[in-house]
């Protein structure tokens, strides 16, 4: 579930680093998928845009997409790519026995 305080969370940090090169990764559907190098341009209240370094285009993305893990984000630091959301640890739960 996504809370209003995700959003606005996710929304600072990527507000934070406009300018900042990025990879984006992402599903074309069919099992194809996508990676590729840019830049966050700029930030609106619902959306975010970013331009693509090898054919200059700019593409548009929700905040929604990146918290629902529609497209992944990774944040070049300077020296190496860090990813913005950490990843998920899926949990396994044992079941009880009711005796």
């Amino acid at each position: 579930m996504i809370y209003k305080n995700d959003i606005t969370s996710i929304k600072a940090d990527i507000g934070e680093k406009i300018g900042q090169k990025i990879i984006v990764k992402g599903s074309l559907g069919r099992s194809k998928s996508f990676e590729k190098e840019a830049t966050i341009e700029k930030t609106y209240p619902n959306i975010f845009i970013v331009k693509y370094d090898d054919n200059d285009r700019s593409v548009t993305y929700s905040y929604t997409d990146v918290l629902t893990r529609t497209i992944e984000m990774q944040v070049f630091n300077g020296t190496d790519y860090t990813p913005l959301m950490p990843e998920v640890v899926e949990v396994k739960r044992r079941r009880r026995r009711i005796d």
